[in-house]
């Protein structure tokens, strides 16, 4: 254990703290959002692809072939908001980092606890998202630690960028609406979430290719029903998403110590 730790898990616990005031919600997004997707996409959509393709997608039902997809997919929403927003909070609307950095706290230790609790709720959020979609016969038990385990990594990874980038946000008038409409739903949609990712023309598919989101998937769809991948790719796809991550949180450690010292 580093000689940082015990500050930013001080921060950490803060911002669980806040969380907790917010729990009704938090559970009910956490059950509520799988159930929507499954039951809209995953059976709905999903019964007629099944219909019009004996063999499904890839050789799997529909269902098999989306479900790690929407595993990851919840996770890096859940890192995106449990980072952006708290960031935002402590630069802009109440500067309570800044309060915090007249203390002993170092910005590096603020930005690893705001982490650290956005961590805990992305693990809660897996956690609850694959009970659903394991209800719901998407998944089976033997899946729970892999798929868990890759969608939190990918989770984490993906807040450590979204760390960074918020950590330099001058207002919020725009940032949130740009991220979600110009950086996580094209993710959403061209990552080979619905779809193979090689059904995308060759110019659309570059998306996938820089996304944490189509590595984090084409993890999830090898470790949770044995989808074709090769042991160089599996390897590629995890170093990136740890090479995202701890580039994301080392700028970002940069951004919050210079911004609250300037």
């Amino acid at each position: 254990m580093s000689l940082t730790a015990p500050a930013s898990f001080r921060v950490a616990e803060y911002r669980l703290r806040s969380m907790w005031k917010w729990r009704n919600s938090i559970i009910a997004f956490g059950v509520g959002n799988p159930v929507l997707y499954l039951v809209s996409i995953g059976l709905g959509v999903g019964a007629l692809v099944d219909a019009n393709s004996p063999d499904g997608v890839t050789g799997v039902p529909y269902l098999l072939f989306l479900a790690p997809a929407l595993l990851a997919t919840a996770a890096i929403q859940a890192g995106q908001d449990e980072v952006s927003f708290p960031t935002l909070a402590g630069f802009i609307w109440n500067r309570l980092f800044f309060a915090m950095r007249a203390t002993s706290l170092s910005g590096g230790q603020i930005a690893d606890g705001v982490l650290l609790a956005a961590s805990v709720r992305i693990i809660f959020t897996t956690t609850v998202y694959w009970l659903v979609l394991w209800a719901f016969g998407a998944v089976d038990l033997g899946s729970a630690l892999p798929l868990i385990g890759v969608s939190t990594l990918a989770g984490v990874c993906w807040g450590a960028v979204a760390l960074a980038l918020t950590s330099r946000a001058k207002t919020d008038s725009t940032y949130i609406s740009v991220m979600w409409r110009l950086v996580i739903m094209p993710m959403f949609l061209f990552s080979g979430t619905l779809y193979p990712l090689a059904v995308l023309p060759l110019w659309l598919q570059w998306i996938g290719w820089i996304s944490p989101l189509w590595h984090a998937t084409e993890l999830g769809r090898w470790l949770s029903y044995g989808a074709p991948l090769e042991p160089w790719q599996a390897l590629l796809s995890t170093a990136y998403l740890l090479a995202l991550g701890v580039t994301g949180l080392l700028l970002g450690r940069r951004t919050f110590e210079a911004r609250l010292t300037a």
